[in-house]
């Protein structure tokens, strides 16, 4: 049975900080295709068109027929592990700072074997449950699971390798001024943070719930302005080296469309706060962040983006809000180019309108704060790189997959934008 994990002890400053090492990568485009369902946390396999079987590892034709008809399908997670074994050497320096480390072969349910990293609750000839996700190295890799949950199983090595679960790590949640930003930070703290900063902008004014969640333990309140680059640099040189994982919580929205707004002043705001804000933090707390991405038990994991699902295609309702958070979408996968291989992991929450002021005249469903708080911290404990919350968000992202020029017309062609 897995140890409980123990709460980091201190960081001695005067220690040399390690330098991140990665995994081995991958080495083929349909690998990649493999990695990028992995980031979003689904297990898919190749299967042959024409004979039916499925491909493992991820390849360009089929192995039994050679076609080249091979289509990506979501498998059922069962299996049993048939074989195992312990690493107790390895050509590859990530691993050997690592070691022991456990692999083994699993014969899925769909039929292929597959090698997998092993959780330290499983043995040889027990039922697994198999999950795909991306490593340190940013690449798509298995592991297998307990069938069923165990006592402390999220405290395995392995697997807590391949997440970002706040369980003794230190959480920034950038603005808490608003509902959203306050339920992040009260469910980072039940999800097991040692220590939650509040970023808080213009202090000296008063906010709703002020008092409730400055008398919270484990915080700590940083003057922190995502629309002021003093404010954010000063806040980096405070906070920016213990800093584990970074969540985004400031949002600018308004509706209507570049035309309906008849000038600029407004888009400019949305983009201050949204693109802007999220490029200071980046330049700020972002370095720090990757040079600790294998600082041991005290190392950065994850940087955490909150998007507009709509960013993936325009709403005109709120048409320019849904450009700026676009471009913060852009901005994200350029940030995921700056952490590639640091061990910390970009992830994007895309949310339908959230159940606020500034969406206060939609209809439902919208998606309330503390929906959203839980689904950010569900996304970090299972590792996924990208994560939609809500139903509008999860029935936009299968349209989009499906056809995202069909998708395009049916959001902007709609003439009833009230």
């Amino acid at each position: 049975m897995v140890d409980a994990l123990k709460p980091p002890k201190r960081k001695d400053p005067l220690r040399y900080t390690r330098l991140p090492l990665a995994p081995p990568g991958a080495r083929s485009r349909a690998a990649l295709r493999f990695t990028a369902r992995a980031a979003e946390g689904r297990l898919m396999l190749q299967q042959c068109e024409a004979c039916g079987a499925f491909a493992y590892p991820p390849r360009d034709i089929c192995g039994g027929c050679w076609s080249d008809e091979l289509r990506w399908r979501d498998i059922p997670p069962e299996g049993k592990l048939l074989a195992e074994t312990t690493l107790h050497a390895s050509t590859n320096v990530y691993f050997r700072e690592r070691l022991p480390w456990r692999i083994g072969s699993v014969k899925l349910a769909a039929g292929p074997v597959v090698l997998a990293h092993l959780h330290g609750d499983v043995r040889e000839g027990d039922d697994v449950r198999i999950i795909a996700r991306t490593d340190k190295s940013g690449q798509g890799v298995l592991m297998a699971l307990p069938a069923k949950e165990t006592e402390n199983m999220s405290d395995d090595k392995a697997l807590r390798a391949l997440t970002c679960d706040p369980k003794f790590r230190r959480v920034l949640v950038t603005d808490v001024r608003t509902p959203l930003g306050q339920a992040v930070v009260r469910a980072a703290l039940t999800a097991g943070a040692s220590k939650v900063f509040l970023g808080v902008a213009r202090e000296w004014t008063p906010f709703a719930g002020r008092e409730a969640l400055y008398a919270l333990e484990n915080t700590e309140v940083t003057p922190l302005d995502v629309t002021d680059g003093t404010s954010v640099s000063e806040a980096a040189s405070s906070i920016g080296g213990k800093v584990d994982i970074l969540i985004n919580t400031a949002q600018y929205a308004r509706p209507g469309t570049a035309m309906a707004r008849r000038d600029v002043v407004t888009a400019r705001d949305e983009m201050e706060v949204n693109f802007f804000g999220a490029m200071r933090l980046l330049q700020a707390f972002g370095p720090a962040m990757r040079g600790r991405g294998a600082d041991g038990e005290n190392s950065a994991v994850a940087w955490v983006n909150l998007l507009s699902v709509y960013a993936l295609s325009n709403w005109p309702a709120y048409g320019v809000n849904a450009a700026t958070q676009a471009a913060a979408h852009s901005l994200s996968q350029s940030a995921r180019a700056d952490f590639a291989g640091s061990g910390v992991k970009v992830v994007n929450v895309f949310h339908g309108p959230l159940d606020d002021e500034e969406h206060q005249p939609l209809p439902p469903p919208k998606v309330t704060p503390m929906a959203l708080a839980s689904g950010i911290m569900t996304a970090l404990k299972e590792g996924v790189e990208q994560s939609f919350v809500g139903d509008i968000a999860r029935d936009i992202a299968e349209r989009w997959r499906e056809d995202p020029g069909l998708l395009e017309r049916e959001l902007t062609l709609t003439k009833n934008l009230e």
